[in-house]
């Protein structure tokens, strides 16, 4: 007979606490549950933003909406995912980082000549079609745009799509559809 030792005996993968239960230590007075939610959400969020912001304001947009979280986690009820409200407050941001650039008089994207110019490790080529998709999308009904960036930035499938949305699923596909097809009508333009 063998005798295992506590050692030989493997243990269970770690997992990250929920959502849910960082919020609550985070109330609690723990500022790295903070951490965690952040790090667990910020590829999500900058995917998000990327799609939307000019390349050149990204990472200052996708810090304001963290600090945005973190000011405004205390009073988060709950009456959604956490997930869910951190996407309602990035596109609240992003509104917000438009309505500014307006209220300055400055273009909403940058000028297609302007792309070649920037230094982000990306051709010039994929710059101008990266602007271009951006100015399509914003052009796109807020239903469509959101069904884009969730399939495309946030890499959700249909079914989550359509949890997420409170939709069935064909509903989903088809506003999916929809908006492609809105979004090349764009593009040919």
């Amino acid at each position: 007979m063998t005798t295992k030792f506590m050692s030989d005996i493997p243990s269970p993968p770690f997992q990250e606490p929920a959502d849910e239960v960082l919020i609550q230590q985070f109330r609690s007075g723990n500022p790295d549950a903070f951490d965690i939610l952040y790090q667990r959400h910020l590829p999500n969020v900058y995917k998000r933003v990327r799609y939307v912001v000019p390349e050149s304001d990204v990472e200052d947009v996708t810090q304001e909406i963290f600090i945005a979280a973190l000011r405004s986690l205390p009073s988060f009820r709950g009456e959604s995912k956490f997930g869910t409200w951190l996407r309602t407050l990035t596109n609240h941001k992003v509104a917000e980082f438009y309505r500014k650039r307006t209220r300055k008089q400055e273009p909403l994207l940058a000028p297609l000549s302007e792309a070649s110019t920037r230094e982000t490790g990306s051709t010039p080529r994929a710059l101008e079609e990266r602007v271009f998709i951006q100015r399509a999308l914003q052009r796109l009904p807020e239903n469509y745009r959101e069904i884009i960036l969730l399939r495309f930035a946030e890499d959700l499938q249909f079914n989550e799509i359509a949890e997420l949305t409170s939709q069935n699923l064909e509903a989903t596909k088809s506003l999916f559809r929809r908006a492609i097809a809105a979004l090349r009508t764009h593009l040919d333009k």
